[in-house]
């Protein structure tokens, strides 16, 4: 169980460690995401000054060991440290493989590195919510997570508003430096490792309220 609460991206990316594995939305396991732990004060909702979570996920991305796209929850937004990520990885890639529009996704990310959603939409030939789908799927599948995000200035005074562009990659291409995503594990092996660690975590969680944030 996490003890304090969310109060800037020095706590957030506390959190996350702590955690593992972290929605960043609420699930059904009370008291565990980001929403929940942060103050909230902090908690953008259209109105105030401060983006909280919302800007500090781009700090915690840029720690360089945390990943961070929609894989929990049926592609809900998640953090996750590398050694859960390459356990839930071990197991989503065991069970999933790309459509033919993923297929087309991972092989522009072989050949460029990196894809935006207005460049995936240019790629399939498809309006942005069919995009994002793409995009989630293959996030959801542990094939891509997001790379890098970009604050975006806007207006004669280059104000910054919350909007944002995000790159998206490879686990494989963004945890290069010596950081292996390799495990000896089983993809059931896997899987109890993830169920065992939450159900730590929150002693609370039944056993089918994790498997369905890990489905």
């Amino acid at each position: 169980m996490i003890d304090f609460q969310i109060s800037s991206s020095e706590t957030m990316e506390r959190a996350i460690r702590e955690a593992g594995i972290l929605p960043f939305f609420t699930s059904d396991i009370p008291g565990y995401s980001v929403k929940e732990l942060t103050l909230p004060e902090f908690w953008f909702d259209g109105e105030g000054d401060s983006l909280g979570p919302w800007d500090w996920k781009i700090d915690c991305l840029e720690s360089g060991d945390i990943a961070y796209g929609k894989f929990l929850c049926g592609n809900k937004a998640a953090f996750a440290t590398i050694p859960l990520y390459r356990e839930l990885m071990n197991l989503r890639r065991a069970t999933t493989q790309p459509d033919p529009n993923g297929q087309k996704i991972m092989a522009y990310l072989a050949e460029r590195g990196s894809i935006t959603i207005k460049e995936v939409r240019v790629l399939l030939g498809v309006k942005k919510a069919a995009a994002d789908a793409a995009i989630a799927k293959l996030q959801h599948q542990c094939r891509v997570v997001t790379g890098a995000i970009e604050r975006v200035y806007r207006g004669p005074e280059q104000t910054y508003n919350g909007w944002q562009v995000s790159y998206f990659c490879t686990p494989e291409s963004l945890f290069e430096d010596g950081i292996s995503l390799q495990t000896d594990h089983t993809p059931e092996e896997s899987q109890e490792m993830l169920i065992d660690h939450i159900a730590r975590l929150f002693p609370q969680a039944t056993r089918k309220q994790i498997l369905k944030l890990l489905k």
